[in-house]
């Protein structure tokens, strides 16, 4: 069928539709190269060093152990409490930014004096450093001098200091950073999917005698199925990514209680602080990279599975 249609095309159309080629590819080629660079060479490095002993470079020649790595880590118990740690911080994460995000989205969809000035500011964290982030709610939640313990104190909320970086409340201080510090992201993803629902499918449920909350569950909530999509998406392909938040509030701490599985890789590739114990293991390193990159994978196709199902039925 191409043949038939290149001996159909005048010389002429032929050099044109060369020349367009060209133009498209050429476009596409800086693209193309910056993500073999940055993305698949990467991931064919550490897929290749998963069978290796390798402390780095300027070290000894990689010795290749084959599955040895992959065997230590199934047998490594930090890291699996660091999966575990994983689950609740993305499930505990997107259980909370969601919501608060529709909720948001709802209010300040509404054309509002000031909505917009709010829009804004409850946006500016997502385009802030997660290191600077980590850092502001650190200081803000210090045990000693932060300023949420001299509040809750000064208005006798509570009698003495909470640790809220020890144990017990790490991982919960954790969460409050990553819901603060996303929650404008999806806020705006929200928004425009409202502006896609037109005034008459809403205006049709109010003539027929559907209240707000009726409005709301049978026509908004199903209309945004589409965009909800995305974001479910985007939120937990972005949990179980999330680490630099974790590094700069907690580094990991106390005793392992905040460590998620992308800083526990990360680690053996590169200190986590100056005091860091971990020796370089590029091998184990990318071993446990592997092993979570699958973890995050199988979890996110069963999110595809389901919400294909979803749509099946819908």
């Amino acid at each position: 069928m191409q043949n038939e249609l290149k001996r159909k095309l005048s010389p002429e159309k032929r050099k044109r539709k060369i020349k367009e080629n060209l133009q498209t590819y050429s476009l596409l080629l800086p693209n193309l190269i910056l993500f073999i660079a940055f993305s698949i060479y990467p991931c064919i490095w550490t897929l290749k060093y998963v069978f290796y002993k390798y402390s780095g470079i300027g070290t000894v020649t990689p010795k290749f152990v084959g599955v040895d790595n992959l065997i230590r880590v199934f047998h490594d118990d930090v890291y699996w409490k660091t999966v575990k740690n994983t689950l609740v911080y993305a499930g505990a994460k997107i259980l909370f930014i969601i919501p608060l995000a529709f909720l948001l989205a709802l209010f300040l969809n509404k054309k509002r004096k000031g909505n917009n000035l709010l829009q804004s500011v409850i946006f500016v964290p997502t385009i802030m450093s997660s290191a600077v982030m980590g850092l502001v709610f650190y200081l803000l939640f210090n045990v000693y001098n932060g300023q949420i313990n001299r509040y809750l104190l000064e208005l006798h909320i509570i009698r003495q200091p909470i640790n809220w970086l020890g144990t017990a409340n790490a991982m919960k201080t954790v969460i409050i950073t990553a819901v603060w510090g996303g929650i404008g992201n999806y806020m705006v993803y929200f928004i425009a999917g409202l502006q896609r629902i037109s005034e008459e499918a809403l205006e049709s449920a109010r003539i027929d005698g559907a209240n707000r909350i009726q409005t709301l569950w049978y026509i908004t909530i199903p209309m945004l199925g589409p965009i909800l999509k995305i974001i479910l998406m985007i939120s937990i392909t972005a949990a179980f990514n999330d680490m630099s938040n974790v590094m700069v509030l907690t580094e990991g701490g106390p005793n392992y209680s905040t460590m998620v599985m992308s800083l526990y890789g990360y680690q053996f590739f590169f200190p986590i602080s100056a005091g860091s114990i971990v020796a370089s293991q590029y091998g184990y390193g990318a071993a446990v990279s592997a092993v979570s990159a699958l973890i995050a994978g199988v979890i996110t196709v069963i999110y595809l599975i389901i919400s294909k199902k979803l749509d099946d039925v819908y």
